[in-house]
């Protein structure tokens, strides 16, 4: 694949204004509460400085495991890694524009088969191979924090990578709110099909409060 300088310049861009935790971020601990079906579950939880998690009161594990896998994602979404880090074994190259003006990225090179697109300085789709899964991710708002930005609300589909089979499907909704200068999530919706029946789960978190000031 011919790597392309304006397909890497417009990948950089919209990867450097992502919003992320800086290396001072100090962690953060709030309360939560798990909906999900008839069930609610409350408990502690905690976000350290090396952005590792800690669920605490919760004694179901399945709700327990769900709280924590969903403060693994966010956080691992915050980690703040140069480009070259990131994506300096990649290629890219443009692809088709589409009707809303998005400009799709096929990626080369390690992560060969990878495609982003890019509208607005930002990356509003990721499709990816994770694990054996094949993940694509729509952004459909997002919000400019002033520091980069954050998606709102998105749509995800899973598929198996050899017969495109949709294994699964989410949409989520975030709302994230600003606490000693970091902006943290309060609540996540997740709206799926579990065995062809729709389910909501939603996570709430409160009382949040910064682990220690942040190193200026």
């Amino acid at each position: 694949m011919t790597e392309s300088t304006e397909a890497r310049q417009l990948m950089q861009s919209a990867y450097e204004n992502r919003y992320t935790w800086d290396k001072s971020f100090p962690g953060y601990s709030a309360n939560v509460q798990f909906k999900t079906g008839d069930q609610t579950y409350q408990g502690k939880v905690r976000v350290n400085p090396d952005l590792s998690a800690e669920v605490m009161e919760v004694a179901d594990e399945a709700a327990l495991k769900a709280i924590k896998g969903q403060l693994f994602e966010v956080a691992i979404h915050r980690i703040r890694r140069s480009f070259e880090e990131t994506h300096g074994k990649n290629s890219f190259s443009l692809g088709e524009t589409d009707e809303t003006g998005a400009v799709e990225i096929i990626v080369g090179g390690k992560s060969e088969g990878d495609r982003y697109k890019i509208r607005s300085n930002e990356v509003c789709m990721v499709h990816r191979n994770i694990h054996g899964i094949v993940v694509t991710i729509d952004t459909q708002s997002s919000h400019d924090t002033g520091a980069g930005y954050l998606s709102h609300q998105y749509h995800s589909v899973y598929r198996d990578p050899k017969t495109g089979e949709i294994k699964g499907e989410q949409d989520y909704e975030d709302i994230y709110e600003p606490v000693g200068g970091y902006q943290i999530l309060t609540s996540r919706t997740i709206n799926s099909i579990e065995d062809g029946q729709p389910m909501v789960s939603e996570f709430s978190f409160s009382n949040v409060k910064l682990l220690q000031p942040a190193l200026v």
